[in-house]
């Protein structure tokens, strides 16, 4: 993942004091391209990493990459851990983000523990891969409210573009493919919030009250857990030729799950719809590269269509 080639990329200026571009490349077995991209993020996302140019130039971290790491402020700390922290998938990189907090001087400790645990990346989309979007307009207001862990007055537009406002506890932000959510406490318990229908950020600064044993990737399983039931609650068996699972990866993402190859080749699937018609459509295309075990319904509505479309293109004159 790209934010454990940043935090390697760091820790490795961090023993030099300078680099290359072909150094980080060599270390981390990417092209040098990539490693220039790195680097200039890096600086780009706040942290004091900068080029030197001429003969014996490369990139430098800002004071000679001390071991205790002053030369970070506390914001480029926490730039630094809100951007590596929450999808650092690596033990390795773990263990490092892990060491790199305790090199850091204590007043920049607990900011950068809770920037590391403030947000969480799930990279599936609901259902087909997901497109590309703009960061929300107040993504960088509710992610400062979730590490500072300060109240928020939030002016909220519902599904039907009805807007409230509301005091929350903001506790965690997850990005969901493309799309971003608040996790935050409110009177009525937890809740989930879409940023990109956030209109208004106002803190209150009153602390957040936390509840007690809240963990941001627990709580977004079974947020995930939920929606998904509710989006798709249909469920289906079936058995697919090999080279059809890639399709059916493409066609519904999360939605479907691979089991176990049969002793004739084909790879038991499990499949998730939002109803019987909307999915039998959706795999239709695939002929009989699938074969659905259950339900009947779906079974009887693939039998409908195949036999609306021999009708439809029976051989003709025409």
């Amino acid at each position: 993942m790209r934010a454990d080639r940043l935090v390697a990329t760091l820790l490795l200026l961090q023993r030099r004091g300078q680099v290359t571009a072909a150094d980080v490349a060599e270390e981390l077995e990417v092209s040098e391209r990539t490693a220039r991209r790195d680097l200039e993020a890096l600086g780009m996302a706040g942290l004091p990493v900068y080029p030197v140019r001429g003969r014996g130039g490369g990139w430098r971290l800002l004071g000679g990459g001390r071991t205790d790491l002053s030369g970070l402020s506390e914001a480029e700390v926490r730039a630094l851990f809100v951007v590596a922290g929450p999808v650092a998938a690596s033990p390795q990189i773990k263990a490092a983000l892990r060491k790199l907090v305790r090199a850091l001087p204590e007043p920049l400790r607990a900011g950068a523990e809770a920037a590391s645990t403030a947000v969480m990346v799930d990279p599936s989309s609901w259902d087909s891969p997901s497109v590309p979007r703009a960061a929300p307009a107040h993504l960088d207001e509710v992610q400062r409210a979730v590490i500072d862990a300060v109240q928020v007055r939030l002016s909220y537009a519902a599904r039907d573009r009805t807007v409230s406002e509301r005091v929350v506890h903001p506790l965690g932000l997850v990005a969901k493919g493309s799309v971003w959510y608040l996790i935050a406490g409110t009177d009525a318990g937890l809740r989930t919030f879409r940023v990109d229908r956030v209109r208004a950020v106002e803190p209150t600064g009153d602390p957040v009250v936390r509840p007690e044993g809240f963990d941001l990737a627990e709580e977004w399983r079974r947020i995930a857990e939920r929606v998904d039931q509710l989006r798709t609650p249909l469920e289906a068996l079936a058995v697919a030729e090999p080279w059809a699972v890639h399709l059916l990866q493409y066609l519904l993402g999360s939605r479907v799950a691979i089991g176990t190859a049969r002793p004739d080749g084909r790879v038991e699937v499990e499949l998730r719809g939002h109803r019987v018609e909307s999915l039998a459509a959706e795999i239709a295309g695939l002929g009989g590269a699938i074969e659905v075990l259950s339900p009947p319904e779906l079974r009887a509505q693939l039998a409908q269509l195949g036999e609306e479309l021999a009708a439809r293109y029976a051989s003709s004159d025409s």
